[in-house]
């Protein structure tokens, strides 16, 4: 899980796909932390995003970088306390001018089942399963 992380964060920008609906939606994420052993990601809950997970919390990640991607996919979990929310923000301190661990808004999500399979043109495939 720490390989997926550092590629994620190597990288700067992922993209996160949801469904909304039948319709597919992807956009740019930047956070990628481990808390207790699982990986996480952050979003506001007032965001379109948040409402698609929370109606189907399976997701398909992707970066790229120096002629490898990765591609991890499962399923999010919600962990609302306040130390998940605390330890992204503390790890992330440009979230905290939207984000707070004391406000209603700030949603932290875990893969509580995960696949990543890191690739390139050269090399097979390696497959990390979380």
């Amino acid at each position: 899980m720490k390989e997926v992380q550092e590629f994620l964060k190597s990288c700067g920008v992922y993209f996160l796909a949801t469904l909304d609906n039948d319709q597919p939606r992807v956009r740019p994420f930047g956070t990628a932390e481990i808390f207790e052993n699982h990986l996480y990601i952050e979003t506001g809950k007032k965001k379109d995003v948040f409402k698609q997970i929370e109606k189907n919390n399976k997701v398909e990640l992707c970066a790229f970088k120096d002629s490898k991607w990765i591609r991890v996919s499962g399923t999010l979990k919600l962990d609302d306390r306040i130390e998940a929310k605390k330890d992204m923000l503390d790890k992330n301190p440009e979230l905290r001018n939207m984000y707070s661990e004391y406000d209603d808004n700030t949603a932290v999500l875990y893969f509580e089942s995960g696949k990543a399979v890191i690739s390139s043109f050269t090399e097979e495939p390696k497959i990390i399963n979380f």
